[in-house]
């Protein structure tokens, strides 16, 4: 990914000040700090209302991708009109897959790539898509939190990735109950599938409601070893790529002994 970034941040020293900072607090300096170049992505489900309302009362014309894979339950849909006309929301962009490779999958797979090659699926209507939106953008701000899967527990509030884009994560160390508290607080409406037990949601062939004492995205791609669509693994953070890079050099100096 091609990114012209001038920023020097202080990660170490941003992310200590920010785990004792509200996300409002965090999403209004992301705002102020990268504007206009940045975006807020969401898969408007339950726990989106609480980035989203935040932001409408920041700035609403802020940009908010939403990744139009096709494969929607039609409550998300209803869903997201509902919540971008109550909070105001003036700059939601739909990214959709290159239809030409959208219908080779579809040839490819019998019309179920979701089933057939769930990983291409997802890299050809999420990934593919969101890397082009990132373009020319310096921060990127998600609704991820620690708590959702083993797969996030790590992620910093701030991290910078290789080509210089800032991820912005304001909800990494909200707890479930936070954003519950938050929902009700602020009277915020709930996706129509959350009390059917969808406590994630995603596209209805890869979603069924989470199993009890399971993690929130135990729903997602539910018997199958995939846990993640790749839109948050598909860049990796510059520590990240960094200790990869060192643990390779340490593997070939030890071969070479």
């Amino acid at each position: 990914m091609s990114v012209v970034m001038t920023k020097k941040l202080n990660l170490e020293k941003l992310n200590a000040q920010f785990e004792k900072s509200q996300p409002a607090e965090i999403l209004r300096w992301a705002i102020d700090e990268f504007k206009p170049k940045v975006a807020l992505s969401s898969s408007f489900q339950t726990e989106s209302v609480v980035l989203l309302h935040m932001v409408s009362k920041i700035d609403p014309s802020i940009k908010v991708l939403f990744l139009e894979t096709g494969w929607h339950f039609q409550e998300t849909l209803e869903f997201k009109k509902e919540v971008v006309k109550r909070f105001g929301l003036t700059n939601v962009v739909e990214l959709k897959a290159d239809p030409k490779k959208r219908e080779a999958l579809g040839q490819e797979t019998g019309g179920k790539p979701y089933e057939m090659n769930p990983d291409q699926c997802c890299y050809m209507n999420k990934v593919e898509p969101l890397q082009e939106a990132l373009k020319g953008l310096e921060a990127w701000i998600s609704g991820i939190r620690r708590s959702q899967s083993k797969t996030r527990k790590e992620i910093k509030i701030v991290e910078e990735y290789q080509g210089g884009l800032f991820k912005i994560n304001p909800l990494a160390n909200v707890t479930s109950g936070d954003i519950w508290w938050y929902i009700k607080e602020h009277k915020l409406p709930q996706h129509p599938l959350f009390e059917q037990g969808y406590l994630s949601i995603g596209c209805w062939p890869c979603t069924k409601p989470a199993q009890p004492g399971d993690d929130e995205r135990s729903g997602r791609w539910a018997g199958k070893e995939k846990t993640e669509c790749g839109i948050h693994t598909f860049m990796k953070p510059k520590r990240a790529a960094k200790k990869e890079m060192e643990t390779q050099a340490e593997k070939q100096e030890g071969s070479e002994i």
